[in-house]
Parts: C-alpha cells; structure tokens; sequence
C-alpha cells in the first residue's frame, strides 16, 4: 500500500525545522540504501532482489503446492494446483486434504486464505550489510509500517534478510524473523521464523519459490502452541 502525502509548505521557523530534519533523514535513508546498491554493484548482484514484486509467487505459471501444517503433534496436509489460465476464483484447484477428496468447505477455506494481499514495501532508511565475506552477501531491513495490511500488523516488528550466494550472484533466500512477541491472530509468539528459498530459471529469468518454512513458538490462554509449516512450489508451466 502506498501511502502519498501531498504537503503544502509555510515557511514559518518551526516549518522550516521539520523540514530541514525531513532532508536529514532522507540523506539518511539515500545512505543506507546506497551502502547496499554499491555492495551489489562491486559483486555484480542484480539490485531487481530489492523489489518484492520480483520475488512474489508469478501469475502467469502453473504450479504444483504442497503444504504441511504440524500444531502440537497433529498435522494436515494440503496438496493443490495454481493454474492462471482458468477463471480467477477457480484458479486454485485443491487436490487433497490429508489424502481425501476435499471438501466444498475445505476448497473455499484454502483459496480464501491464498487470495492475494497488498505487497508490503521496504523502508529504504533501514537498510543494513549483515554479512559480506567469500562466501555470502545478507543484507536486512524492515517494512514499511504504513505499507504493512492490517492483517499482518505483526510484520512492523520484524527484521528481514536477504541471503545472496556471491558464487553464483543469485539471491538464496529470504527470511523474516520476529524482533520482540508479536500478535498474530490469537496467538501471542515469543518466535516467529520465515524463510522462503527460491530457484533461479534462465529460461524465464526470474526466481520462483522453492521452498517455504514457518515456525511459530507461541502461547493461546497460557499454554504452549507450536506450529510449523513447510510449503513446497514444482513443476511450474508457463501459461
């Protein structure tokens, strides 16, 4: 969600304070980002990983999904089919639940919880070098708070991290990880661990999902919740 402010300035002392801390902190921000891009040109990176619209799940493939939730021992396993030729709310088949034919509620349930939402954006003035050696560039940042859907307002307390293998000069992965308890939904987690590998495709130039794992150590009314999900994404077509 982009959020565009149009500001009408008065000059009086106090304006012209607040907007000289507003050019500080965009120098700033200019900075930061510009610490990152320099790192990515002396390594020949493509500076594209730094858009999220590059790394979301395509909408012009077919894929194959795997999903396995585990919550306290017990676990659930979803297999469907994204084709994008179809009609848009028919476009998620669901092939199984725990290896049954799935329910009309099981099928609603899913494609609901894969509609798309709104594309969180970076906040250039937090960009940082994590690591840089041989072997690995990771850099990290943190979204944008007024970018961040309201259902994901957790995310404001979260860092994330870019991974590039500088051998192959293709980014590896990305994670996000929770920097103190967070609310999401009704669970209150001291841990929350995102990490999503991608693959690269010549052919298409462009990364696809590969693999995405997410643990959650959290607590509902006082007792322990634990729970993992392990995503797979295959066999993509062009469509």
């Amino acid at each position: 969600m982009k959020n565009t402010n149009v500001i009408k300035l008065n000059f009086g002392p106090k304006m012209l304070l607040a907007f000289c801390l507003l050019l500080t902190s965009t120098f700033t921000a200019s900075a930061q980002k510009s610490a990152v891009l320099d790192a990515f040109s002396k390594h020949g990176i493509d500076a594209g990983i730094l858009n999220p619209d590059n790394l979301k799940r395509p909408d012009d493939y077919a894929f194959d999904f795997k999903q396995t939730v585990t919550t306290t021992g017990k676990q659930n396993i979803t297999v469907a089919r994204f084709d994008p030729s179809g009609p848009k709310e028919e476009q998620w088949t669901v092939v199984s639940v725990d290896g049954k034919t799935p329910s009309k509620g099981d099928i609603n349930s899913f494609r609901k919880n894969q509609a798309k939402s709104e594309t969180p954006l970076p906040d250039d003035s937090s960009y940082k070098i994590e690591k840089e050696n041989s072997g690995y560039l990771v850099i990290s940042f943190k979204m944008d708070p007024n970018s961040i859907p309201k259902d994901a307002s957790f995310m404001k307390d979260c860092k994330s991290y870019l991974s590039v293998n500088l051998r192959t000069k293709r980014l590896e992965q990305s994670q996000i990880i929770n920097e103190k308890p967070v609310k999401i939904k009704i669970l209150s987690a001291d841990k929350f661990e995102g990490t999503l590998k991608y693959n690269w495709n010549a052919q298409a130039k462009r990364y696809f999902s590969a693999t995405e794992d997410v643990n959650i150590q959290a607590k509902f009314i006082g007792q322990a919740v634990n729970v993992q999900t392990s995503t797979e994404y295959s066999n993509y077509t062009r469509k």
